[in-house]
């Protein structure tokens, strides 16, 4: 029997193994929705915005490594995806765009909705095409699923609205032909280079990022032979977290006085995996020695002395032999001795009975007069109560400080973000994705206020999929990131203040179980309770707007900024 274009591309998905897809259905995607309501092995999950069938997407493809599918009607339809297109394409996860276009015949002559799909999509896709004869089926699919797999990034394929149901007279199944990734180390005058400059330091540290997660036991290998305490990007807390004896946490904004102390005193660097980007916060005059699988990464955030091309984990079991054991621990020592106090400082002020105490009440005469909810109580709550192969989310902003500092990747616990693009609203819909890629698994998403408000409609996707995500409302009413930058160049609080509803009501309101918490004392069993609800629970907390995180390595000018802008705030609020 004939396929149409639509049931080409659908049937193609569905051998992929691509068991959901995520969008809004809409006049130009009629043909390619009707041909997965009638195909085994493949669903449609309607979202409420395109925005976040594109996160879902995306946050599918990151924890799965295989391709998530999302789709957009012509015009705003597709406009629409474009912000979570571009989380995926920073994220490196492959994501299939199928949108919809204006009929064939009208293509070029500004008809209603029309928008030139190739162009709008040019700087966030690997591959775009528009079908635009069904002689090009399954090759224009095969072509971009391959892009998208193998480049790891976005593939946007566009079905013009009079295209979808047309018959493909030659027709064949696709053959996609995935390559297995291929694992590669650098040649060995390489490493030998690489293994002298190493030797010629005695304080050595190592920053190890994503491309490092599947490499534990030689990083940890080379972490022991060199005595080197290893500082994680965010993206490899899960996997370096648990029974590891040199990890002194994150660095960067997020990060805390040991990770930046380890960075400073260092002499030679290590990059295992990592792409991080704030160059403020590299040492100055020291070797640098980074392995990346990516080539162009080599050398892009800090000068490198020596550059190895290759897999973290290949390249490391052919460096570890020339290496030179470093006898002297200090280095070592110092950091983690650093890192387990602040970690004791963190412990006492996510106890709920934190302000209770004499040092307590003395701080909250300064920060949180109001004895409300510190958002590290909140997280460290959720951190001791969730499953050990929970999934989280969390949106951009202080959400992600809280859970940085407070959540371990404990176990098979897994994480993502928006943590590339930075884009707000992200944590919910990634979590939507989460669940439906593990619906046994448990998914917390910790939620800003103001990214939850920002796509606050796929709440109604989480009810009719019957989804039991947890959602997490670190409600202080404010846009916490903007007014802590604000306050740290020394302006005032402007713009930030957010009129919240009860967020739980909206969820009773909606059909999810909705809990509101206000008091400290309540916040443990509240977060026990929402994580044991067999169903959706959004747990909304109302939490300080006066906490402060300070970062790993405060500047004079941050402090003297934040004093200038609280005294810009109170006198403010006094005149009014």
């Amino acid at each position: 029997m004939t396929r149409t274009v639509a049931q080409v591309i659908v049937d193609g998905l569905a051998d992929l193994g691509v068991g959901h897809v995520f969008g809004v259905v809409g006049d130009a995607l009629n043909p390619l929705t009707d041909a997965i309501r009638t195909t085994d092995g493949i669903e449609w999950t309607g979202f409420r915005h395109e925005e976040a069938a594109a996160f879902a997407a995306g946050a599918r493809a990151q924890l799965s490594g295989e391709l998530g599918v999302c789709m957009g009607t012509v015009g705003p339809g597709s406009v629409h995806l474009l912000n979570g297109l571009y989380d995926a394409a920073k994220s490196g996860a492959p994501v299939l765009a199928i949108c919809g276009q204006v009929p064939l015949s009208e293509v070029g002559g500004d008809y209603f909705q029309e928008v030139d799909n190739d162009l709008l999509f040019r700087d966030v896709a690997v591959y775009r095409a528009t079908v635009t004869s069904p002689t090009q089926m399954p090759r224009l699919l095969e072509s971009a699923v391959r892009a998208a797999v193998t480049r790891r990034g976005v593939a946007v394929l566009t079905v013009p609205g009079d295209l979808g149901d047309q018959k493909v007279e030659d027709d064949r199944p696709p053959r996609f032909a995935l390559p297995r990734p291929a694992v590669t180390r650098p040649d060995d005058p390489a490493l030998a280079e690489a293994a002298e400059a190493i030797a010629a330091g005695s304080r050595v540290t190592l920053l190890v990022g994503r491309g490092a997660r599947d490499s534990r036991a030689e990083v940890l290998r080379t972490a022991e032979l060199l005595a080197a305490p290893m500082v994680l990007t965010l993206k490899a807390k899960e996997g370096y977290e648990e029974d590891n004896p040199y990890e002194v946490g994150q660095t960067g904004l997020i990060g805390n006085p040991a990770a930046a102390h380890a960075l400073d005193t260092c002499d030679t660097l290590i990059l295992l995996g990592t792409d991080f980007p704030y160059r403020d916060w590299y040492p100055a005059d020291c070797r640098v020695v980074q392995i990346d699988v990516r080539e162009e990464h080599l050398g892009r955030r800090v000068p490198v002395d020596v550059g190895l091309a290759g897999d973290v984990g290949a390249t490391l079991r052919a460096l570890l032999p020339l290496l030179t054991p470093i006898g002297s621990r200090t280095h070592l020592d110092e950091a983690r001795e650093r890192f387990l106090h602040w970690q004791e400082g963190q412990a006492g002020l996510a106890d709920p009975a934190h302000d209770k105490r004499l040092l307590g009440r003395m701080r909250a005469l300064l920060d949180n007069r109001d004895e409300e909810i510190r958002p590290e109580a909140l997280a460290a709550a959720v951190d001791r109560h969730a499953a050990d192969d929970a999934i989280f989310t969390s949106d951009t902003g202080m959400a992600t400080v809280w859970l940085s500092r407070h959540v371990r990747m404990r176990g098979s616990r897994r994480l993502i973000g928006s943590y590339n693009l930075g884009s707000m609203a992200n944590a919910m819909p990634q979590a939507i994705g989460a669940q439906l890629w593990a619906p046994d698994r448990q998914v917390v998403a910790f939620c800003g206020d103001g990214g939850l408000s920002m796509l606050l409609g796929d709440l109604m996707t989480i009810r009719s999929e019957r989804l039991p995500v947890k959602l997490v409302v670190f409600d202080n009413r404010r846009l916490g990131m903007v007014k802590l930058e604000q306050e740290q160049a020394g302006l005032p609080e402007f713009g930030t203040v957010l009129d919240n509803p009860d967020f739980a009501a909206v969820a009773e309101a909606l059909g999810l179980t909705g809990i509101r918490v206000t008091e400290p004392g309540e916040l443990d069993e509240a977060v026990r309770r929402a994580l044991a609800v067999p169903g959706p629970v959004l747990l909304d907390v109302l939490t300080n707007p006066a906490e402060v995180a300070v970062p790993g390595k405060p500047t004079v000018s941050q402090g003297w900024g934040f004093a200038i802008a609280k005294i810009k705030e109170n006198l403010s609020s006094g005149s009014s």
